[in-house]
């Protein structure tokens, strides 16, 4: 098959651009033209060449977005639609550029004869795996409609948090940005000019004066290799982060540090109990669960934690067993693990204790963040107060002087 990159417009007049594989370029038209009737342009994608990267479309598939595709799968497949046709339909309805292109893929795909997940796996590279693999699990039971019902509501719980997380973020981000622009504004341009005043006492100035004058000189005279350092700092963060070693190192590291580590290790539970619920609930086997667990976790080390408990599964062992060693679990999710899985009720449970460890995480931020505000006022009170004391001081010996 070829593949052509095409833009189009739906039948609202939205504009649609993409690529999609046919046998021909006739072909290729009829499969656009059946979600967008109006084919604008359309070229075959030479082997090596790039196709088309549309600016405003999203870097990711939100999980709002996949809650809201999700529940439209469900409605749709409980109508009796077929699922070719509901494709069509979701990706004509959907609003998220990204979505929609990877939709119009799919249903051609669909319509060709590929399983759903095996063109979501194919078009949809940013689309989470654990999405992709309880449709897949869906497809294979015959139970896709209870699938996509799961997958509404992990999404919907995923997005509430995560809007949770961006409220309660809003006042101190704001708190310590508005401290950077006052300390720049007061180090660059307030202190020089009032001590500039002063600048001819020389030695006789009081210490907590001539610090303030050398800090201001380095942030006047310096602020360009300060403003590249810190560039050149970010930089190789970044590149160390994206290798294997550097990855898992921060990862581990972040875990440590007092306050947010604990956060951190219960937004884990959190993940591994909420997608372990949403996965077994799907039908798949555990050994593959604990596999696409550890994939979607956001912190390395305890996806890596998890990865190693496959071929331990794999040898007979029960899965609070192999938990009872991990050292980034809580010991209450690693408990209430064994005494679901015991009494045959690991699906619930796992939901029970994902729903737990979301509360914890969010009032544990939050308490994280109430001891963050004081502290920022509090170390503005002490900047100003210095910067004060170290302008009067001169003021009041200038006065003694002439007294």
């Amino acid at each position: 098959m070829t593949t052509f990159k095409y833009k189009a417009r739906t039948a609202e007049g939205a504009p649609v651009s993409g690529v999609i594989e046919a046998y021909s370029e006739f072909d290729a038209v009829e499969q656009i033209k059946r979600t967008c009737p109006i084919v604008e342009k359309i070229s075959e994608v030479k082997e090596g060449s790039k196709t088309h990267i549309d600016i405003n479309e999203p870097l990711w598939v939100a999980d709002k977005t996949l809650s809201v595709t999700a529940s439209q799968f469900s409605i749709m497949l409980r109508a009796g639609i077929p699922i070719g046709r509901v494709v069509e339909l979701i990706a004509e309805q959907s609003n998220d550029r990204l979505m929609k292109r990877i939709l119009t893929a799919c249903s051609a795909d669909v319509n060709s004869g590929y399983s759903l997940a095996a063109s979501l796996q194919k078009n949809g590279k940013k689309i989470p795996v654990a999405f992709i693999e309880t449709v897949r699990a869906g497809e294979e039971s015959g139970t896709l409609e209870n699938c996509f019902d799961r997958l509404t509501a992990y999404y919907e719980k995923a997005h509430k948090v995560k809007q949770k997380v961006r409220s309660a973020l809003t006042y101190p981000i704001f708190l310590i940005l508005l401290a950077v622009v006052v300390v720049a504004i007061v180090m660059v341009k307030l202190v020089p000019t009032m001590l500039a005043l002063f600048g001819n006492m020389g030695e006789d100035l009081p210490l907590p004066t001539r610090i303030l004058m050398a800090v201001s000189d380095f942030f006047v005279g310096y602020w360009p290799v300060l403003l590249v350092g810190i560039m050149i700092i970010i930089i190789a963060y970044k590149l160390y982060a994206k290798t294997p070693n550097g990855e898992l190192n921060l990862a581990k590291f972040k875990l440590k540090i007092p306050v947010v580590g604990k956060i951190g290790i219960m937004n884990g539970a959190s993940q591994f109990s909420n997608t372990l619920s949403t996965l077994l609930t799907a039908g798949l086997p555990m050994s593959r669960v604990l596999s696409i667990t550890s994939k979607v976790m956001d912190n390395r080390a305890i996806g890596e934690s998890i990865e190693k408990l496959v071929v331990e599964i794999e040898s007979g062992k029960s899965l609070g067993e192999v938990l009872r060693d991990n050292q980034y679990l809580p010991d209450m999710c690693k408990e209430m693990t064994a005494v679901g899985e015991e009494s045959g009720s690991l699906e619930e449970t796992m939901s029970t204790i994902g729903s737990y460890y979301d509360e914890e995480a969010m009032n544990a931020s939050q308490k994280a963040l109430q001891m963050l505000e004081p502290m920022i006022t509090v170390g503005l009170g002490i900047f100003i107060g210095f910067i004060v004391i170290a302008i009067y001081l001169p003021m009041f010996n200038m006065y003694n002087g002439i007294g």
